[in-house]
C-alpha cells in the first residue's frame, strides 16, 4: 500500500518524465510508470515513510 502511495507521489513530482531528443513516444508513459513503481518499491524496502505502520496503528487504536 505504501509503495502504491509513493508511486503516485513520484508521478506527481515528475519522476520518469523524459525530456530531450529521445523523449516522448507512445510507450513513454507506460514505461515511466514501471520505473516509478520500482523506485517506490525500493523506497519501501529501505524503510519507506512509515505510512503503513501509522495506518495500522490508527485502525487498531480505533477498535479499543
Amino acid at each position: 500500500m505504501e509503495a502504491a502511495f509513493l508511486a503516485e507521489m513520484l508521478a506527481h513530482s515528475g519522476l520518469g518524465e523524459g525530456n530531450g531528443p529521445f523523449a516522448g513516444g507512445p510507450g513513454e508513459a507506460q514505461l515511466a510508470s514501471f520505473l516509478r513503481q520500482e523506485h517506490a518499491k525500493l523506497m519501501v524496502e529501505k524503510g519507506g515513510l512509515g505510512l503503513a505502520e501509522l495506518i495500522v496503528r490508527t485502525i487498531t487504536r480505533g477498535n479499543d
